[in-house]
């Protein structure tokens, strides 16, 4: 994966430089800021490494396609890139295991790739792993009991707390009650045992 080195001492020049040499958007990359101090004879200066998020993408999908072989599974992928986000839909015979039980090995995978890529460049990737419609059905399936859950409360005037979920899964409730004006919704707890709360929005 190609790095392009930035140096000097104003981080908005140095982005902008890069974003015009590379020919890029400010969502078509991923960025590590470096900052080194100044002293009594040298100012403050800055090291921006810059990563294609093309680039990013494959060596992903390459890192997965090694790991799935080594678990014995013949698998095929379908790439999206959209600004920041990298979405790799994997199509397998065996689609049970790749998914595991409640989606915990398709979790799994996720959290190795991102570790993977900040093990390389030092930044966190925004990647979205699925396995043919997998995610896309557990999101239609949030959003139904989101909703359900929001008429339930408007009903009786009495908070529910939804189940432990992760942070995606949290942010699909957020999203889909966001535009109920008479419901509000807050994440308590810490990880693992983080949850959701949907209440009536005080006056």
């Amino acid at each position: 994966m190609e790095k392009y080195t930035y140096t000097g001492k104003n981080i908005d020049e140095l982005k902008a430089n890069a974003y015009q040499e590379l020919n890029l958007e400010e969502n078509e990359c991923l960025i590590k800021v470096t900052e080194e101090k100044g002293s009594l004879f040298k100012g403050q200066s800055y090291t921006l490494d810059v990563y294609k998020i093309t680039d990013v993408a494959a060596e992903i999908k390459n890192y997965l396609s090694e790991l799935l072989t080594k678990m014995g599974l013949e698998t095929t992928f379908e790439t999206k890139i959209r600004g920041e986000q990298i979405t790799i839909k994997m199509f397998s015979n065996q689609n049970n295991i790749l998914i595991g039980r409640n989606g915990q090995t398709l979790k799994a995978l996720q959290q190795i790739i991102r570790q993977h890529i900040f093990n390389i460049i030092g930044v966190y990737p925004y990647i979205l792993l699925d396995v043919e419609n997998y995610k896309e059905k557990c999101e239609n399936h949030l959003e139904k009991l989101a909703k359900q859950i929001a008429r339930e409360v408007t009903k009786t005037k009495q908070p529910i707390i939804m189940d432990n979920m992760n942070s995606y899964e949290r942010r699909i409730v957020h999203n889909t009650l966001a535009n109920f004006k008479n419901i509000t919704t807050f994440s308590e707890g810490e990880e693992p045992n983080r949850h959701i709360v949907v209440k009536i929005k005080e006056d």
